[in-house]
């Protein structure tokens, strides 16, 4: 999956506007302007199409986590200059306050089934034995799954048309 697909994604389920993404940047002390986030919401063959970099998708789900569940003390964590799959999976768990029970229950809405401990093999450190890769399908799900429960009167294909599905 893109960054832009992930935004696009969590902006289309919680039907944030175009100030309300602001705000969530500035949460974590980052000014992004409007221009930047509907050039990240265009369709790829766009002309004013923008690709999201991974240190601005990093700082927005930062500032997802601060605005959530509540900025910490202290020094504020610095936005990853490389993320992954894994990366995403694991802000979105912690701004979303879900517990494994509540993954695997937003994945069976998008009927994909797991098991908790492959589920927590996405969570371990990248140097633990049993770390395992959190491919794009299992995001998609996710994100799909977080839709279905957070809008869903919206129909699929309603939904469909607001995303590139990559496959």
């Amino acid at each position: 999956m893109t960054n832009n697909d992930v935004l696009r994604r969590i902006r289309y389920t919680y039907d944030y506007n175009d100030d309300k993404m602001m705000k969530i940047f500035a949460a974590a002390d980052s000014k992004i302007t409007r221009a930047q986030i509907s050039s990240w919401m265009k369709k790829e063959g766009d002309p004013d199409y923008a690709n999201c970099s991974d240190v601005q998708l990093a700082t927005f789900l930062n500032g997802l986590i601060n605005t959530n569940r509540g900025k910490k003390e202290g020094v504020q964590p610095v936005p990853e200059k490389k993320i992954n799959n894994n990366i995403v999976f694991r802000k979105l768990k912690i701004a979303l306050d879900l517990r494994d029970e509540d993954i695997l229950e937003i994945l069976l809405l998008a009927d994909l089934r797991i098991s908790k401990h492959e589920l927590s093999a996405f969570f371990r450190r990248a140097d633990h034995k049993h770390f395992r890769q959190c491919k794009d399908q299992i995001l998609r799900n996710f994100l799909h799954g977080v839709q279905l429960m957070y809008r869903p009167d919206d129909s699929d294909e309603e939904s469909a048309d607001d995303f590139q599905w990559e496959k």
